[in-house]
């Protein structure tokens, strides 16, 4: 199992070796974070690599197999809810060893990549149907990550979204105002 980091350029404040900066801690949730997967991944005798980069003042986490490994799929599940799940007890995991709550991101195979490819599509494809009909649209439920791609989008495309609805029922909708 190999663990990369590829650690983005981030100001430490001067003073002493002692004080934690931000990146620091990042570094160390990273640290923390992966070892925990590794001890998964080994346990459920699954190969993969597993990359950490810290950006934008957050940790992302990826587990990365080459097309000869199996299981990855499996920590991915249907429509990543076993990834949510995974990502969730990374984070307590974290908490756990650090004593902080964590904010990181975890990927398996790419699946976030792909699925922010689609949600942006998702969010074209809504904004266009409001263009044309007026009506605002309502999106399928989603996770408040996934919710945070698709606002960042229909704001990019200069229209306005908001979230509606409460736990597991909570989702987009589209309009012109």
């Amino acid at each position: 199992m190999d663990i990369e980091s590829n650690d983005s350029a981030v100001e430490e404040t001067a003073g002493d070796d002692e004080r934690e900066t931000p990146l620091n801690k990042l570094e160390e949730e990273g640290d923390v974070a992966a070892d925990y997967l590794e001890e998964l991944l080994d346990i459920a005798d699954i190969d993969g690599d597993i990359d950490i980069e810290v950006r934008g003042g957050r940790t992302y986490l990826s587990v990365i197999g080459d097309e000869q490994a199996q299981g990855l799929d499996a920590l991915v599940g249907e429509g990543g809810e076993v990834l949510e799940a995974l990502q969730e007890l990374t984070r307590l995991a974290v908490l756990s060893q650090t004593g902080t709550r964590s904010r990181l991101v975890l990927d398996v195979n790419g699946y976030r990549k792909d699925r922010a490819k689609y949600l942006h599509s998702l969010a074209e494809d809504a904004v266009e149907k409001v263009k044309s009909g007026g009506a605002p649209i309502h999106l399928a439920p989603m996770s408040s990550y996934e919710r945070k791609i698709v606002h960042d989008a229909v704001a990019d495309l200069g229209f306005v979204s908001e979230s509606e609805g409460e736990g597991a029922k909570r989702h987009i909708v589209v309009s012109t105002d």
